[in-house]
């Protein structure tokens, strides 16, 4: 697994340090979706169901689940009514070429939501014909089949991959259903090339206690999730230009107990998320790679709970990167939005990197963030929570300095980083007896870290890969109780030991984790595999060896120990 840092360099050319998660990994580590992954990198994946693969919340840097932006292809798919749903996108892992990890990302490049960073998806192409089929079995009765084509046809490339997943759960109320279909097309034309995705993805699963801990709901959650993004990738003589579009469409449907004839609380939800844009690209002697984003954007939604509505922006970027000299390069990014109730919103970053010698560098960057509210944050309103219409967006100065060191076969680095939070969003009560939870813009908050990173490949055989966070998050609490606000990662430590034997590789990984006021947990996975030819594999994958009892979530327990095996054909 490559946790090393690398620069992103995808289009838009910017100095940031991130984490790379590959598609060897994912394939090779103990995981039964691409998220699930993440757990071995600094982000903290906060799991409801069975591996994460019904729901999880997603946090970077002590943030809350709403600050991290998600994209796929450096395009915002950030869900609008609450980022509880952000895991819902139609890919499976064969669909993936790597997940970029961005802590303390430029916002320019991801617009409002990165208040402490984000995840990007980078999508495989297709390349030559390749079918693929994968099986597995697995305690709680719960199963899974992949299947995946590709072929090339003259100058058009494409793949379609379709996943289904179930299990009868750990536990009651944890039981799932899960179909997953993607379509990725590549048509190649002079001086570039057209790209046309599709994908649909369906879950049903027990949601107990999914928003309400610890109260003892039944609930039971259905969502669909439609996904369309196509664009021109156009170049000339050192000159870029990417027309694109997206549309995600999502359905919500919630019960808060299903053991109900007649739920009083049966709530339906449709989201749309539309952004056409275009990013132009010119490689200039002066300036550098200099670029210029223009971007429109709409978010609606129609719910039997939340109402009617929609909000739209309207944004203009520039971001430019130079090497100043042999050992100094900048990079800088600014971008305004005009978001409907919020007017003018402003962000910008700046970055620079200074190379001690072949091996060694220093980085230092700082950049201004914002988020909007979510619909949920403003409208909702049920038994244990009710939102603000009137909430104010979110903001953050995010500045970090780091150390990087890589030779053929070491690489490690270290980071310091700190963030100043303004108006942050959460869930409050004035004391412990108030019957609802309330949205308020009230906290402020400092959020003081280092980040770490180790990998050495030991011999042709061996590999070693770790990385550490501490966190420590200061919040102006303001006599309320907090919801959200204090769940955050204190100390997170993931280890990988990969074996890449004659016959097979073979994978052990040790996570773990200790909460602000909680008792730490560790956790230790396994996944073992053996090549029965050139085409066909047999795999193993243990999870939570150890049979640890804990809670990612406070309120809501995880699986203990959970054995799958399974086929995998590719040809």
């Amino acid at each position: 697994m490559d946790l090393e840092r690398i620069i992103i360099t995808k289009n838009k050319i910017h100095l940031l340090n991130a984490y790379s998660v590959e598609s060897t990994d994912i394939k090779n580590l103990s995981s039964s979706s691409p998220f699930e992954a993440l757990i071995f990198s600094p982000l903290d994946l906060q799991s409801r169901s069975l591996k994460g693969l019904m729901q999880a919340d997603f946090s970077l840097r002590g943030s809350n689940f709403q600050g991290v932006s998600f994209l796929i292809d450096g395009q915002r798919i950030n869900d609008p009514q609450t980022a509880h749903h952000n895991s819902d996108i139609p890919l499976t892992k064969e669909d993936i070429e790597r997940i970029e990890v961005i802590p303390g990302a430029s916002p320019s490049l991801f617009i409002p939501d990165a208040i402490a960073g984000a995840v990007n998806l980078v999508l495989k192409k297709p390349k030559d014909k390749k079918l693929i089929l994968e099986t597995s079995f697995g305690q709680y009765q719960t199963r899974s089949s992949l299947f995946s084509i590709s072929d090339k046809i003259e100058d058009f490339r494409a793949r379609l991959s379709v996943e289904n997943q179930e299990s009868d759960g750990f536990r009651q109320d944890t039981d799932f259903k899960k179909i997953t279909a993607a379509l990725d097309s590549i048509l190649d034309i002079p001086c570039g090339e057209f790209d046309f995705n599709l994908g649909y993805q369906e879950k049903e699963f027990g949601a107990y206690d999914f928003y309400t801990p610890g109260l003892g709901y039944p609930s039971k959650e259905w969502t669909k999730t439609y996904l369309l993004n196509t664009g021109f990738n156009l170049g000339y003589e050192g000159f870029f230009i990417r027309p694109n579009f997206l549309w995600r469409r999502h359905y919500d449907k919630f019960m808060l107990d299903k053991t109900q004839v007649r739920s009083r609380y049966l709530n339906h939800h449709r989201t749309d998320l539309s952004t056409p844009g275009i990013y132009f690209q010119k490689e200039t002697g002066i300036l550098g790679k200099f670029g210029l984003g223009l971007e429109y954007g709409e978010e609606r939604i129609n719910s039997t709970s939340l109402g009617k509505h929609n909000r739209k922006h309207k944004s203009i970027s520039i971001d430019d990167s130079k090497d100043l000299n042999d050992k100094l390069s900048c990079g800088l990014s600014l971008r305004t939005d005009d978001i409907d109730g919020f007017n003018w919103i402003y962000m910008g970053s700046v970055g620079f990197r200074y190379r001690l010698s072949e091996e060694n560098s220093v980085y230092f960057a700082v950049s201004r963030s914002t988020r909007t509210p979510s619909f949920t944050e403003l409208y909702y309103n049920d038994p244990t929570t009710v939102g603000d219409p009137n909430l104010s967006a979110e903001k953050a100065i995010n500045s970090q300095i780091s150390y990087d060191y890589k030779k053929e076969n070491l690489s490690a680095g270290i980071t310091f980083f700190l963030r100043a939070e303004k108006d942050m969003i959460d869930w409050v009560k004035q004391t412990a007896s108030q019957a609802k939870w309330k949205a308020q813009s009230l906290a402020e908050a400092e959020v003081f870290g280092i980040e770490s990173c180790f990998k050495r490949k030991v011999n042709k055989y061996l590999t070693l890969n770790s990385n550490y966070t501490y966190i420590n998050k200061r919040i102006d609490n303001n006599g309320y109780l907090y919801k959200y606000g204090p769940n955050y990662i204190k100390h997170l430590f993931n280890a990988i030991v990969g074996l890449d034997l004659p016959f097979g590789v073979q994978t052990i990984t040790l996570t773990c984790k200790k909460k602000s006021a909680r008792d730490e947990w560790l956790l230790l996975h396994a996944r073992l595999s053996y090549d029965l030819n050139k085409t066909s594999q047999i795999f193993l994958t243990i999870t939570n060896f150890l049979n640890v009892e804990y809670q990612d979530i406070e309120g809501i327990p995880q699986p203990g120990r959970c054995i799958e095996a399974g086929l995998r054909f590719e040809w």
